[in-house]
């Protein structure tokens, strides 16, 4: 039986190249104030975020930022790679929401029930609930 592989720390690098082709491309994102002017700058961005990390990914380089209260402070430790990884890597992060169970009240399920057929639940024109007679619609 073979023993499971451990797992090293991934460096800066790793996640940086790791990440590069995951991240979400614009256009014309890059923006530059000189005096009162405000200048976009032609360039094709890759970049991800997530909970306190941002990744941005120019054609000829990349790199990995921290979010501070003060501004985004590169990330150079191997640690602060690993979990900016696994923030990024996250589904959160690649923009996939995870689904979420609603739990209806027992109170409001027998209530729903209790609908007769032909019927639904309607308000009138004071705000007050009433039940409304559902339309029949024929087939073409």
């Amino acid at each position: 039986m073979r023993k499971p592989r451990e797992r090293k720390p991934r460096t800066v690098q790793y996640v940086k190249n790791s990440l590069k082709f995951r991240a979400n491309e614009g256009e014309d994102v890059v923006s530059i104030q000189l005096g009162r002017k405000k200048y976009v700058v032609p360039v094709k961005v890759r970049f991800l975020s997530s909970e306190g990390y941002l990744f941005l990914s120019f054609p000829a380089s990349a790199n990995l930022f921290q979010v501070a209260d003060d501004g985004l402070v590169p990330v150079t430790t191997d640690e602060a790679a690993q979990e900016a990884f696994e923030k990024l890597r996250s589904r959160k992060a690649r923009g996939k929401k995870a689904v979420e169970q609603v739990v209806m009240p027992s109170e409001l399920a027998s209530a729903l029930a209790a609908i007769p057929p032909g019927f639904k639940l309607g308000y009138g024109p004071d705000g007050t609930p009433r039940l409304v007679k559902t339309r029949t619609r024929s087939k073409k």
